[in-house]
């Protein structure tokens, strides 16, 4: 079973904060002495640091699940909780740390790196801390934050100068043995090594690593055999080292053949953007095993051809040690010249913080269409936290939440987006807390969206024109009139008479009564 974990996808669940106390102070003769609760503590947060020590993810593959401890509740008597303990998980430099959706969140490829990558919760306040001269005794306290939870995705890319690159069984781990003080496993069957191998060379006065990548075989870019799985760990080297086997005995195999394989792969492999592509590294090539005769003359057979492509070759052998001095000596002057042009580069661009404009609120009103109406969706980092520190029971920290969202500017911004009383306003993303907006209004004012120079509170109780007063006048006397007609008619046909006769209706004396007709 390998002992060696390049990726792994961690579990986190930082600490949540601690809910504030509500606590009133009672003294002899001092029966309500003040508010005394004290602020909740707060969650831990989770931190990666890159640790030199470190060469492998395994304890993270065994056991993915972290979380951190939680803030301790306040009390009275102005006792504050207590905070979270920081939980600290090293990992190997050149760790490289990805969201669930796989965007980079940061590259450790330095010793001594952190990342806070689960913050813990904020703590909440206690009534002592909300007291204020207008609220001298809140009733009330702040619940804590809950702290980040998620999963994080790690990716090792081993850290070296120069990468031995070629075949399975090519005498890679046993070059590195042969260079440094590692001790690789060392067989003879194909993909011995099942992780890579860093050692330490010294060459004069120069110091480098070298990483010995697990054996390439034709369409390993494409998944085939161990090296998609390595490939990763050859982004970071400055230099590539083909090793070849010359005293291969596998039919259809020649140096010639397995360099042509060996460079197709590496071409097909992407490296991340910003980086060299690898077949723009500089390159030397090591023919191995010459301590075998035919290996050896195989070696100055291909070695003139391989010298026409531009290639530096050197015929080493690993059993004897034959080679390696002038080997270990041209890898340190490319590693030297790798660090040369490092250095020459600019630096990486200085982080500029700028404060946020005073006027600048924090959150955004989006509209989404309902089933019943518009939808108003408040995103914003302290509306959504002022929300989660609500203790919804409480009727006066609810009436303290409308406050602080009224003073940030979120019912300016709900009625101009178009929000009307009793709109349906959800603050933060999801189904979070749904509210009915009844917005606090200072005066009729704010209401008023009729143009400059006009106010809709008087246009709403017109006065009459003087065309339209005449219209209304010639319309009742038309009325009159008609109706005076129509009790002539029937006093004509003798429907009713004056001094007796079928009674007459109210509604008709009076009309009788304004043409004059009725008698006294």
């Amino acid at each position: 079973m390998a002992t060696f974990v390049d990726h792994v996808t961690l579990h986190l669940r930082a600490g949540h904060g601690g809910n504030g106390c509500v606590s009133v102070r009672r003294e002899k003769f001092k029966p309500l002495a003040g508010p005394d609760g004290g602020n909740g503590g707060h969650g831990g947060d989770i931190v990666l640091i890159a640790d030199p020590q470190v060469t492998t993810l395994l304890n993270y593959h065994r056991a993915p699940h972290r979380s951190s401890q939680n803030g301790g509740p306040g009390m009275g008597d102005h006792r504050a909780g207590g905070n979270g303990e920081l939980m600290e998980l090293p990992v190997p430099v050149g760790t490289v740390v990805k969201d669930a959706d796989g965007n980079e969140l940061i590259d450790m490829s330095e010793p001594g790196v952190s990342f806070t990558v689960a913050p813990g919760g904020l703590g909440g306040l206690g009534n002592a801390s909300l007291a204020t001269t207008k609220r001298k005794a809140p009733g009330f306290a702040l619940l804590g934050t809950p702290g980040w939870e998620g999963d994080v995705y790690l990716e090792l890319k081993t850290v070296a100068d120069v990468a031995l690159v070629g075949y399975p069984s090519a005498g890679k781990s046993s070059l590195i043995a042969a260079l440094s003080a590692a001790r690789p496993k060392i067989a003879d069957y194909p993909f011995t090594t099942l992780h890579p191998n860093l050692g330490v060379v010294e060459a004069g006065g120069n110091r480098y690593t070298i990483a010995d990548v697990p054996g390439l075989i034709e369409g390993a870019s494409e998944g085939k055999g161990l090296g998609l799985e390595f490939l990763r760990h050859v982004e970071r080297c400055t230099a590539l080292l083909h090793v070849i086997d010359c005293a291969t005995m596998d039919p259809g195999r020649d140096p010639i053949t397995d360099l042509d394989v060996i460079l197709g792969e590496l071409a097909a492999y992407p490296v991340p953007e910003g980086q060299k592509p690898l077949l723009e590294r500089p390159q030397l090539i090591a023919l191995n095993k010459i301590d075998v005769p035919e290996a050896r003359e195989l070696a100055e057979f291909v070695r003139p051809e391989l010298e026409e492509r531009g290639y530096r070759v050197f015929e080493i052998s690993s059993a004897t040690h034959e080679g390696l001095r002038q080997l270990s000596y041209a890898l340190a002057e490319l590693v030297e010249q790798g660090r040369a042009e490092a250095a020459a580069k600019p630096t990486k661009e200085r982080i500029v913080i700028r404060p946020k404009a005073v006027d600048e609120g924090g959150f955004v009103v989006k509209v989404e269409g309902g089933s019943f109406g518009n939808v108003y969706r408040v995103i914003g980092a302290k509306p959504e936290r002022w929300v989660a520190q609500t203790d919804f029971a409480n009727d006066e920290a609810v009436g303290f939440l409308a406050d602080r969202l009224a003073k940030l500017g979120v019912e300016n911004q709900l009625f101009k987006a178009g929000a009307v009383a009793g709109s349906t306003v959800i603050i933060g993303p999801g189904s979070s807390i749904v509210f009915d907006w009844e917005p606090t209004l200072t005066s009729t004012a704010e209401l008023i969206t009729a143009p400059r120079g006009t106010d809709a509170r008087l246009d709403s109780a017109g006065r009459a024109t003087r065309n339209e007063r005449r219209e209304d006048y010639f319309a009742r006397m038309d009325a009159k009139a008609a109706a005076r007609a129509e009790l002539l008619n029937e006093r004509a046909s003798g429907i009713w008479q004056e001094d007796g006769g079928v009674d007459m209706t109210r509604a008709e004396r009076d009309a009788l009564a304004e043409s004059g007709e009725e008698s006294e």
